[in-house]
């Protein structure tokens, strides 16, 4: 068992799941296995790599299907067609896939999870079916946890394949109450493997070429570089971190923010943005300036990396009322700054009991919070001393070594 195949609707850029792939890649390729790739949007290797454009869940015909499967209780027949069309060719796809680059092993990342294209699952679940594959199945989120599922016309679609309980399948959770409810629903048993960082191997220095980012954003010298590192929707509850800029009446209250919406519309950022500039908080956002990699383009204009801007940051952001995980939590504590989090449920089980050091927020903001961060960003002896032991207690619990460990003892019940 040597070549190792991702597949998954994309494989692109800082979503989560993209930057979990890339981890899990770095690890398995130093255990000495050789990866490939094959989703709807791709920035791996060329060489490696097995472009389907109808695997991407922004592909028109899928967003199509989504559109009417995730509104209605009654599935058209036309409906059906085109998903049963659209499987089949996903499918051979998927056999071309293994065939070209003489897959050993494969390793489904969401794509039997979230019903985020119908298709694309159904696909994995028939090849697992009849070739009986070595199969991972990364889930990090799944439909039962996301209200915009619960109205739909494919229940049979998604018992079947989302996730689906075939013998040469073994499950990979990220959480222990995702454990929890994929064993009480579906009855099936699973590992957990939490998201990683390489601690390791610790952060460069800030240097050069992103000192000018704090003046790109609009801050001086002297002012707080607050991030909300997440994308704008709704249960990152963004409204908690305009309200702490408010309360901490700065004298340039910014809030910036690094990623965009997403695949879930633009409402709640219209939202956001009236509520900050009734606060009097500017929100700068800055997707448009961050790559995955460092780059000047031919105006002139500077692309910083995701890297870049935690380095520049004073304080981070973290309100979210849910998270699969939080890969947000884990880089503010590797690039070693103090982080505003909410109490969501999987922090509450999974990371607060390992004894990290924040700055804790029940659902809202209040003054003894905001005493704290003022606090804490005027005593830089103690915010070093609660940042390093963070950093030594994410290396113990959240590292590549712990992957490494987790990653070998599943593979090896394959052999």
């Amino acid at each position: 068992m040597r070549n190792i195949g991702f597949i998954s609707t994309r494989i692109h850029g800082t979503d989560g799941v993209s930057l979990e792939i890339k981890k899990w890649r770095e690890v398995l390729e130093r255990l000495g296995y050789e990866c490939f790739f094959m989703a709807g949007k791709l920035d791996t290797p060329e060489e490696k790599s097995f472009l389907v454009e109808e695997a991407f869940f922004e592909h028109p015909e899928i967003l199509e299907i989504q559109k009417i499967c995730f509104t209605r209780r009654e599935r058209p027949e036309e409906v059906t067609k085109k998903i049963l069309l659209l499987k089949d060719k996903l499918k051979n796809s998927i056999a071309e896939f293994f065939k070209k680059f003489d897959i050993d092993l494969l390793i489904c990342e969401n794509a039997l999870s979230i019903p985020m294209n119908i298709p694309l699952g159904l696909a994995l679940t028939e090849f697992i079916a009849e070739t009986g594959v070595p199969t991972i199945a990364h889930h990090h989120d799944f439909s039962w946890e996301r209200n915009r599922f619960l109205v739909n016309c494919v229940s049979d679609y998604l018992t079947m394949a989302f996730p689906p309980d075939l013998p040469s399948i073994k499950h990979v959770v990220i959480n222990s109450l995702a454990s929890q409810q994929l064993s009480h629903r579906r009855g099936i048993s699973n590992f957990i493997i939490p998201n990683v960082l390489n601690y390791s191997k610790p952060p460069s220095p800030p240097d050069e070429y992103s000192r000018d980012l704090r003046e790109k954003v609009g801050l001086k010298k002297e002012d707080l570089f607050i991030l909300q590192p997440t994308r704008i929707v709704p249960r990152k509850w963004i409204e908690r971190a305009v309200e702490l800029v408010y309360y901490l009446e700065l004298s340039n209250p910014k809030l910036i923010i690094s990623h965009a919406s997403g695949d879930e519309g633009d409402e709640y950022k219209l939202k956001i943005q009236e509520y900050a500039e009734k606060m009097g908080v500017e929100l700068v956002m800055i997707e448009r300036m961050i790559g995955p990699k460092r780059e000047i383009k031919p105006n002139g204009e500077k692309i910083y990396t995701i890297d870049d801007v935690y380095k520049e940051a004073d304080l981070i952001t973290y309100p979210s009322g849910y998270e699969g995980f939080g890969n947000a939590f884990l880089e503010a504590v590797y690039f070693k700054k103090p982080i505003v989090v909410n109490r969501y449920s999987i922090y509450v089980v999974d990371i607060e009991p390992k004894g990290f050091e924040t700055i804790v927020i029940d659902g809202f903001v209040s003054e003894k919070i905001v005493e704290k961060v003022k606090y804490l960003l005027s005593n830089p002896e103690k915010l070093k001393e609660m940042t390093e032991k963070n950093y030594l207690l994410a290396k113990k619990y959240f590292s590549y070594e712990v992957l490494e460990k987790k990653l070998k003892m599943i593979i090896e019940t394959f052999n």
